[in-house]
């Protein structure tokens, strides 16, 4: 008996185990694949319609326009047909917390934040889960790559960028511990309405008091940095490759004042790279913005006006404001189901097109200008020789999510797996309505 029990508890942890893996990584590129006929987006807003797109060993080696002459032998690569068809490089999630939390309702899986205040020294990547049931769900919909960010108390911890097809977080970064977060305070709050309170705006009375223990908290940094560092400060340490310009601060904050005292806070500190996060009225400051060189990480486009006097689609034509301006911008999930929801980060693109984006600049707050945030855009970001076989082929328009239709996905040139639970489930229940009718 106890022989029998022991048997039906290692089953049940192997159906455990399988049904909480995801597919095994593909393996490295071995032959050179050309890709020809289809359009391509290099996501720099250039556009080839009738391209070659050839990479090998995991990088491109060429970019070219079909319809010219050219002396290119594809004899011994994989020829993929791909007329009609569209070449993206892979979109990347900014400010995400993809690989932190499994399950909301299951404690265990989740490793979204710490406890405490200032926690410069968490490194977000350590808790990164690659396999991850919803990492694989981004892939389908050309998400290949995104942004590892802590949550919780005032400076939040590092963030690190990974790619969304590995054995573990080791194999799945990109660019470790490159960021430090921190939650600007609010200069208003709303009335507590359950305790009786005016659920209206009214200013923070303990802003300027907040703002002050985090300018002190910085300070203390730059002169344990300075200092003899005898005894080990793991947090101080964390903060000193803001000073030295190693690291990019991203200051998530979303009204005109707090903005433009956070920006105004990270200058006055030394610090030279900086963005928002969120930036819910940052188009109100954008020449601001533009003067210190600051970007902006957009909060998700597919949001309620959170003001009573802001327009019905607000949040629809900040991306245009913002880029109109000059400022460099990418689009960030976060908010309710934000794991989920980053699979829908293409057509948050797609929706800024219709509020007065071109195609192309729209497919740039997801490639080219994610990558130059993060700081990865060496590699990632554009389909150019030299860089990154990281992109994937759509039957159509990736933006539109009628067309958004992924063939063929490749992370670093391997071959990628399309199949994630999500696909298993449409399968079955597709054929079960067909049998119906």
């Amino acid at each position: 008996m106890k022989r029998l029990n022991k048997i039906n508890i290692v089953l049940f942890l192997l159906c455990i185990t399988l049904s909480f893996g995801q597919q095994t990584p593909a393996p490295n590129q071995i032959k050179d694949i050309a890709i020809v006929g289809a359009t391509a987006h290099i996501g720099n807003g250039d556009v080839i319609e009738n391209s070659i797109v050839i990479f090998g060993n995991g990088k491109i080696k060429n970019v070219l326009d079909n319809s010219k002459p050219n002396a290119i032998t594809m004899q011994t690569m994989d020829i993929i047909d791909a007329k009609g068809k569209h070449i993206y490089p892979g979109f990347i999630v900014s400010n995400g917390t993809l690989g932190l939390v499994e399950v909301d309702a299951v404690k265990a899986s989740n490793d979204l934040s710490e406890m405490g205040t200032y926690n410069p020294h968490i490194r977000s990547i350590i808790a990164y889960n690659a396999e991850s049931k919803v990492v694989e769900s981004m892939r389908p919909n050309g998400v290949l790559l995104g942004q590892v960010v802590p949550r919780g108390g005032r400076i939040t911890g590092t963030s690190s960028v990974v790619q969304y097809d590995a054995w573990n977080w080791e194999d799945a970064a990109i660019k470790m511990d490159n960021g430090i977060h921190v939650n600007w305070p609010s200069s208003f709050s709303r009335g507590r309405w359950w305790l009786g309170e005016d659920p209206g705006l009214k200013p923070n009375k303990d802003y300027s008091k907040q703002v002050k223990e985090l300018a002190d908290y910085f300070n203390e940094s730059k002169s344990y940095n300075k200092g003899s560092m005898s005894e080990r400060h793991l947090p101080f340490e964390a903060l000193a490759g803001l000073f030295n310009g190693s690291k990019h601060l991203y200051i998530n904050a979303d009204d005109e004042k707090g903005i433009t005292d956070a920006v105004n806070f990270a200058k006055s500190q030394g610090v030279s790279k900086i963005t928002i996060v969120g930036g819910y009225q940052a188009g109100n400051v954008a020449n601001f913005l533009k003067q210190n060189n600051v970007s902006v990480m957009l909060r998700r486009v597919h949001t309620r006006p959170e003001l009573e006097d802001d327009d019905y689609d607000y949040t629809f034509k900040q991306a245009k404001k913002l880029v109109d301006a000059g400022i460099l911008v990418s689009l960030e999930p976060s908010g309710q189901m934000e794991r989920m929801n980053s699979r829908n980060l293409p057509f948050y693109a797609g929706t800024t097109v219709a509020y007065g984006l071109t195609k192309e600049q729209a497919l740039q707050l997801i490639t080219q200008n994610a990558a130059k945030i993060m700081g990865i855009d060496d590699m990632y970001g554009t389909l150019e020789v030299g860089k990154s076989a990281t992109l994937f082929i759509s039957d159509g328009d990736a933006l539109d999510m009628r067309t958004n239709i992924v063939s063929k996905a490749y992370i670093d040139g391997r071959d990628l797996s399309l199949e994630t639970h999500q696909t298993k489930l449409w399968k079955r229940y597709s054929e079960k309505y067909k049998t119906s009718n």
